[in-house]
């Protein structure tokens, strides 16, 4: 029974979190290969600007829209401050690549191969979004991009 309690306020915690989109955790080093084979480490970025994070897969429709509608932002996003990187989750390099060259998308793709990086940040599902402040604060965390301007995240 205790162990069922533990569980559930787990759960409930999760839930409101991401009902709320506010989940204020602390971002988790992680260090990826791009689709160039080049390592991309987070933590080259805390500190000096926010960073906005999309888990993803090549076979996902909700993905594709997801990642079409970020690329159209990704200028703006870019001329804001903020750095965009792209997880794929579980993929190899050639689908990836092959998948990028249809969709061109500009922003930096990193590959998760093993999950590892999915697992860490508690990804349950594609597309997911992570917002971290400069501090490392994940100050968003949904499915879709959040409605409404996107800039109030940076000051949480």
């Amino acid at each position: 029974m205790k162990y069922f309690m533990k569980a559930f306020a787990l759960i409930a915690v999760l839930l409101i979190s991401c009902i709320s989109g506010a989940v204020y955790e602390t971002a988790f080093a992680v260090e990826l290969q791009d689709v160039s084979n080049n390592t991309v480490n987070l933590d080259a970025f805390i500190g000096k600007k926010p960073v906005l994070l999309l888990f993803w897969t090549t076979w996902c429709p909700y993905c594709r829209k997801e990642l079409k509608s970020l690329e159209e932002m990704y200028p703006r996003l870019k001329k804001d401050g903020w750095e965009v990187l792209a997880i794929n989750v579980g993929e190899s390099r050639e689908r990836v690549n092959n998948f990028i060259k249809r969709y061109t998308l500009e922003f930096p793709v990193l590959l998760d191969k093993t999950t590892d990086t999915a697992d860490l940040y508690g990804i349950l599902g594609v597309p997911t979004y992570i917002f971290l402040n400069k501090e490392e604060k994940v100050v968003f965390r949904g499915n879709r991009f959040p409605e409404g301007a996107y800039e109030g995240l940076i000051s949480k």
